[in-house]
């Protein structure tokens, strides 16, 4: 294994990210802090709890996790769009660096962004509001799982784009509804019946529930379930990404 091209990979992206600190650090976290202004804060302090949490607590699993979902994604898709837009894809195509090195590379990179977001989100939050994770490992390894997930399916993106307004799309036009209609300001049991059914078709549901379960000792689905659908959303990415390696599709053309 190519641990050298590995780590290139990995250390030119992550400069990328120091390189545009602003965009890429304090803009996802000052964006955060406001939804916790006025969720958590000012309507937080007219709300009873929710499930016994909360309602400024309760919010930090689908905040947390709208940022992981939306950074992940732009962070991978961009770092190989780019490349491709630039033509240095071909570059790394015939350079001795395998699937392997290069997904550990771009997608680790990625990754590593979301989990620094989501630590200071995390340290950032206690000036708003005061909460507990019950299960802190479980919590880091499902933060470090989604991530990864997302990351790869930014990847995918990015190799699917033939433009920089399609590298929008999918996150803009898909991710943030299905998140924000996804229990991140509210519990899909307080919705009615019919209403509830049609929530639970949502994935991002099974994620914001897992994610919350983590924290609270508490979810709107089955936990099991949750994780499952989360391993199984990495599995179908990977051997997506694979393909794409084999065939060439978006790569060579």
């Amino acid at each position: 294994m190519n641990l050298r091209g590995t780590w290139t990979i990995y250390k030119f992206e992550l400069a990328r990210t120091w390189r545009t600190l602003f965009q890429s650090i304090f803009t996802p976290v000052l964006t955060t802090s406001l939804y916790f202004v006025v969720f958590g804060s000012a309507i937080g302090g007219r709300m009873s709890e929710v499930g016994g949490v909360p309602y400024g607590a309760f919010i930090i699993p689908g905040l947390l996790l709208l940022t992981i979902l939306a950074e992940s994604t732009a962070n991978a898709s961009f770092g190989i769009y780019l490349p491709r837009f630039t033509g240095t894809i071909y570059e790394l195509l015939s350079a001795p660096v395998g699937v392997a090195e290069t997904l550990l590379g771009y997608v680790g990179a990625a990754a590593t962004k979301s989990v620094i977001l989501a630590a200071i989100i995390l340290v950032t939050a206690r000036f708003f509001v005061d909460y507990t994770i019950l299960h802190p490992v479980l919590a880091a390894g499902f933060i470090v799982l989604i991530a990864l997930a997302f990351s790869l399916f930014g990847f995918i993106l990015g190799c699917w784009a033939d433009g920089f307004e399609k590298l929008q799309v999918v996150p803009m036009l898909v991710l943030t509804p299905l998140t924000f209609l996804g229990g991140t300001f509210y519990s899909i049991e307080m919705l009615a019946p019919p209403w509830r059914t049609v929530a639970l078709a949502n994935p991002v549901v099974y994620l914001v529930n897992g994610l919350r379960w983590t924290f609270y000792g508490r979810a709107d689905v089955n936990i099991a379930l949750a994780a499952g659908l989360t391993v199984a959303f990495l599995v179908i990415c990977v051997g997506i990404v694979t393909w794409i390696f084999r065939t060439g599709w978006r790569l060579r053309s």
